[in-house]
């Protein structure tokens, strides 16, 4: 971690009664929101944000500021500010830090950013297990209104903002944005046929900016730094701005959430936020972002031999060692996703792994799609035949086939990130599959007072 590194948004984390209005505003909060209020025009707001360029805290990385230049109301119509606080994906828990320990950051950002798109109303829709969240939050709002920063005239502007939380029922899917907005309004929790985008018809068909809370939370520090100064916080300065806040679990010794630059490597995520590998265990693989984002291997290598390639000043070196940035792991093949990394250490099980993962998808399918729904519970299906000793060799294959069939045929991305991990998993480690598919023994290894299956035996 370098000297002069300040955190940001994770500044006021763990002090005392930080998700109070009176510690949050003895720290700073909602000064930012004031000046913007009252002494700047919202498109100066938009021109610093684009400046920042803040990609999307949420996993699809799309920056901020050309999102919001979407909109573009027509006579009569209402825009609307949803704040995506799902935060289902497997692996990942960084937003409920925010809301648990500094909601009025969330509050500072949401008040910012309607003022700067000129929306009147925002809902936070948060996940309905995350009732202790919801809790804090509808607390914290509860003050801001009693202060009068939330309400018809905050910091005496006549721009009426009002903003409420809307619990969700626990549906994976409903993180997808357009099904999302189905689920606000009542519907089933399905996503939409798109285009039009919820920038053109959102939520009750109005024009609507559909953000993520780490993402709404970065706007007060973007607009007291500047944008540009903002953006070179960032290694990967100017396509992917900041710093934003990293989440690691699995086998390192310090799990947690953790504030950094962006464009750290995966490396030092592991060896110094995180601590190292528990019980100095060799690493065997990394899912980098929440569990629809495909595998890293420590042991394989970056391949960009051409000068053109975009990685090509990491050829050569461990995927592990590529910066973490939006662009820089699409490159790579897989995605930054939320930025919550998932560690195993060479006592997993990629086979159990990869059945336990699509056992998930499976489950959480809304349906409305035949190759997602069929599919996911075939890719099931194939992997406990495989796990139970009743697979063969052919069935390796017969994952990718599903796996490949899946992707690019729904409307949403679900099937995607349903296919992404397991052809990631089977594409670095199919010797794993295969001896399984030729009938390796199971072998129980202990770790950590808790019981992993690994395959042994068969030639890959």
């Amino acid at each position: 971690m370098s000297e002069d590194f300040k955190p940001l948004m994770s500044s006021r984390y763990g002090e005392k009664d930080s998700h109070t209005i009176a510690v949050a505003e003895k720290l700073g909060a909602y000064r930012v929101a004031r000046r913007a209020l009252t002494m700047m025009r919202p498109e100066q707001l938009k021109e610093e944000v684009k400046k920042a360029s803040l990609r999307g805290r949420g996993g699809a990385g799309f920056p901020a500021g050309i999102k919001w230049g979407f909109l573009n109301p027509g006579e009569g119509e209402q825009v609307y500010l949803v704040i995506n606080g799902d935060e289902s994906e497997p692996g990942t828990f960084k937003d409920r830090t925010i809301l648990n320990q500094d909601p009025h950051r969330l509050i500072e950002g949401i008040l910012i950013t309607c003022y700067a798109i000129g929306a009147h109303c925002c809902y936070v829709y948060i996940r309905g297990e995350l009732k202790h969240s919801i809790d804090i939050l509808d607390a914290a709002l509860a003050e801001a209104r009693q202060k009068g920063y939330v309400g018809e005239r905050p910091f005496g502007k006549p721009h009426e903002i009002q903003i409420y939380t809307h619990q969700g029922a626990g549906a994976y899917i409903c993180g997808e944005e357009t099904a999302l907005l189905n689920s606000l309004e009542g519907r089933r929790g399905e996503p939409r046929l798109k285009p039009p985008f919820p920038a053109i018809k959102g939520a009750f068909q109005q024009p609507t900016i559909v953000n993520n809370v780490e993402t709404i939370a970065s706007v007060p520090d973007i607009i007291e730094m500047g944008g540009e100064k903002w953006c070179n916080l960032s290694r990967l300065a100017p396509r992917d701005g900041g710093q934003r806040l990293y989440g690691i679990s699995g086998h390192v010794k310090r799990p947690g959430v953790y504030e950094a630059p962006v464009g750290i490597t995966m490396r030092e995520l592991i060896d110094v936020y995180g601590g190292g590998m528990l019980n100095d265990r060799p690493l065997k693989g990394v899912i980098p972002g929440g569990s629809s984002t495909p595998i890293l291997d420590p042991n394989r290598k970056v391949e960009a031999p051409d000068e053109e390639h975009p990685l090509h000043q990491w050829h050569g070196m461990s995927e592990i060692d590529v910066p973490m940035g939006v662009d820089t792991y699409r490159a790579l093949g897989t995605m930054l996703g939320t930025c919550c990394a998932i560690v195993m250490d060479d006592t997993v099980s990629m086979v159990e792994a990869c059945r336990n993962l699509m056992r998930f998808y499976k489950h959480e399918s809304c349906g409305q799609c035949t190759p997602c729904r069929e599919g996911g519970a075939w890719l099931v299906d194939v992997l406990n035949g495989l796990c139970e000793g009743r697979g063969t060799e052919e069935d390796v294959h017969m994952l990718v086939e599903i796996g490949n069939n899946m992707m690019g045929n729904t409307i949403c991305a679900f099937a995607e990130g349903t296919a992404m991990p397991l052809l990631g998993l089977v594409q670095k480690y199919r010797e794993e599959f295969v001896a399984a598919a030729q009938g390796g023994e199971p072998l129980i290894t202990r770790h950590d007072d808790s019981t992993r299956r690994q395959f042994q035996g068969g030639q890959a």
